[in-house]
């Protein structure tokens, strides 16, 4: 993974401009994303979020006929990847250089719920990540970006902090 100056530069430009826009505009980084699922199939589910698409299925022991990976898959993708871009966004903004990066998302499950069994709610009853860093940089320094980029990790803050959900039903044809 070692990392060009030119690319920690890179980045460290994106940023910079990111920041300047949204302090010259409240609304800069402000929005409303959307990901749409329909189910194919089965449990096979297509995923669209602008140009890109995805597949989602329960393996074959659960109903599903494994064509992609499962919804949980998706939801450790995104913290593990959220993690590591923001580590490697906060190296290149402090100048700290990384010689690899990798992060391990672990979570420890009670799938009983979801098929009616069992007494507390479905999902993950604890996580982990574990982060393995490879850098030239003094150790207080990477120490220092690890903090500043957990702080401003959105799927971090998702994972520990319950979030406003709101269902809109169109039943028929029909709000409901």
């Amino acid at each position: 993974m070692t990392e060009p100056a030119s690319s920690r530069e890179a980045i460290r430009t994106a940023i910079g401009r990111a920041r300047n826009a949204m302090g010259r505009l409240d609304s800069v980084g402000r929005g409303t994303a959307r990901t749409r699922a329909r189910i194919r199939e089965g449990l096979t589910c297509e995923i669209e979020d602008g140009q890109w698409t995805l597949t989602a299925d329960m393996v074959e022991k659960a109903g599903g006929s494994g064509e992609g990976p499962d919804p949980g898959v998706y939801g450790r993708a995104a913290l593990a990847s959220c993690l590591a871009v923001g580590y490697s966004m906060w190296a290149a903004d402090r100048g700290v250089s990384l010689t690899s990066l990798e992060v391990e998302v672990q979570a420890d499950y009670d799938a009983r719920p979801e098929y009616g069994m069992g007494d507390g709610p479905p999902g993950y009853e604890a996580i982990r990540w574990i982060v393995r860093i490879e850098s030239p940089s003094p150790d207080e320094e990477v120490l220092e970006v690890l903090r500043i980029a957990e702080a401003r990790s959105p799927y971090l803050a998702i994972f520990r902090s319950p979030q406003k959900a709101s269902r809109e039903l169109y039943l028929n044809g029909k709000e409901g």
